[in-house]
């Protein structure tokens, strides 16, 4: 590691211009090594964002019970998933932590007690996606992790706690998806612009609200009906896009990109903010 990036990664972090929000849309571990349009439009919405101090990364795929944030200087690359091609478990993203990072966010939090964790890592939630923003691994990472036990509504609350540090250079990534239903997956149409009726029918509700700036209905979504059950069987890779969604301020604009259905069940919308 250079000098450098060892300052970047405890250095304190000053003033700066806004930084926009993200929520992507990671679908399969596969979009970590292959090449399509939503590798793509990762690439591409990086290029319209000023390079960060640091990443701060809320992923479907790190549930506690309690809420915790990685602390190491050097986070491990998981490979949480099983039956992929060898090829994906060789794939490494070495970026940098913060401990520093850490701590602010654990002091900004007063909603909970935020424990400082130093045994998690990166996990696909998180490097799979990042891996395309930032190929060269040289921007620091930590990950906030998702208490299974709370409501959406506590959730959406304690994003709002993080918003001072869009003006630190962190650009915070909420990353999942906000139709997925993995029983319901047409895996023969997995790389097919295919969706169901009611996987476009709730996913095109969800965008009405997220571009109207309308937030109470995405934060009660177990009230909006069929369409919106089948699309989120469990709250796991939607309550990431309510971490991104909170943190929009009124003067953000908002944009979609990738904003595709596969195999059905799924869609890879994902949401630029500022």
């Amino acid at each position: 590691m250079t000098l450098q990036h060892l300052n970047k990664m405890t250095a304190p972090l000053g003033k700066t211009p806004k930084m926009p929000v993200l929520f992507l849309g990671h679908g399969s571990p596969m979009n970590a090594i292959e090449e399509n349009e939503f590798v793509s439009g990762f690439r591409n919405v990086a290029k319209t964002i000023p390079k960060p101090n640091a990443i701060l990364c809320v992923s479907a795929h790190w549930e506690t019970r309690g809420t915790y944030v990685t602390a190491m200087a050097h986070p491990p690359t998981i490979h949480d998933f099983g039956g992929f091609p060898k090829a994906l478990f060789d794939v490494q993203y070495p970026a940098p932590g913060s401990p520093d990072l850490a701590k602010e966010t654990q002091s900004l939090i007063t909603k909970t007690e935020v424990g400082l964790d130093d045994k998690w890592g990166l996990d696909h939630g998180a490097w799979s996606v990042i891996k395309h923003l930032y190929p060269a691994a040289d921007i620091p990472v930590i990950q906030l992790s998702i208490d299974y036990s709370q409501t959406p509504q506590y959730h959406y609350e304690l994003a709002q706690e993080l918003k001072s540090l869009r003006e630190k250079g962190v650009l915070i990534i909420g990353s999942g998806n906000m139709v997925h239903n993995l029983r319901m997956v047409e895996w023969r149409r997995l790389h097919d612009t295919y969706g169901f009726d009611w996987a476009i029918e709730a996913n095109e509700q969800m965008k009405s609200h997220i571009l109207s700036g309308d937030h109470q209905p995405l934060i009660h979504f177990r009230s909006q009906g069929r369409a919106w059950d089948l699309a989120i069987p469990s709250p796991e890779h939607y309550l990431p896009l309510l971490y991104s969604m909170a943190i929009r301020e009124e003067s953000d604009s908002v944009s979609l990109f990738n904003d595709q259905p596969v195999a059905g069940s799924l869609t890879m919308t994902s949401v630029k903010i500022g």
